[in-house]
């Protein structure tokens, strides 16, 4: 595994995973988020979902509960956080298929799922590996099918820019804040790639991007 594979921890550290949930309920309004997120996905009866780098599942639980007919799956690369993510599955009782693996490496095959949600992940990649996972997710999508991405975007006002310096010192986060997701999206292939929504968090803004895979 080269260097840049190496998986790291949502909070850096794994001891710090239990307070993950916690903070990002402080940070933002993350059921709101979320639930734009499903809504735009536009996520019908028999269809199959993947919630990409799922975390605690708290966007994958979601999903089943506002589409119970579609079939849901999440893939992280943390096993304990999935199995924060099962107990909340059955917390909730529904079912869903945690998968563990690595988001540019997925252990699916080609034209699996009719769409792919993900939601504060991809600023953890390097830029190299955010082409390696929109390439997966081109793969595993079937013809037609929809990515919808909620991450973090470009700065605009004088908070989110202030913001912005300060996560700038992560290089992974410098696509994110210089507006170049869209182009590695479009660079793996996808069509109709759009920043259809911005909303301002702790965090600074964070962008709803959709693509679809022609």
């Amino acid at each position: 595994m080269r260097k840049s594979d190496k998986y790291i921890p949502a909070l850096g550290r794994e001891w710090l995973t239990p307070l993950y949930d916690p903070l990002i309920r402080w940070a933002m309004p993350e059921a709101k988020l979320k639930t734009r997120l499903v809504d735009q996905a536009q996520i019908e009866a028999g269809h199959h979902v993947l919630d990409l780098g799922c975390g605690t599942g708290t966007l994958a639980v979601l999903m089943k509960h506002m589409s119970p007919q579609s079939e849901v799956v999440g893939l992280d690369a943390d096993a304990k956080i999935l199995e924060i993510a099962r107990w909340k599955a059955d917390k909730a009782r529904v079912s869903i298929a945690f998968d563990l693996g690595m988001a540019f490496e997925l252990p699916y095959p080609d034209n699996a799922f009719d769409h792919v949600l993900s939601s504060f992940v991809l600023h953890h990649l390097t830029t190299e590996n955010k082409a390696r996972t929109f390439k997966e997710v081109y793969r595993i999508l079937r013809p037609g099918g929809k990515l919808s991405v909620l991450d973090l975007g470009r700065p605009h006002g004088a908070y989110a820019v202030l913001i912005s310096l300060i996560l700038r010192r992560f290089e992974e986060t410098l696509d994110n804040l210089q507006g170049r997701l869209a182009d590695i999206i479009r660079n793996a292939g996808f069509l109709q790639v759009d920043e259809s929504e911005r909303y301002m968090s702790i965090f600074g803004v964070l962008s709803l991007h959709t693509a679809r895979k022609p």
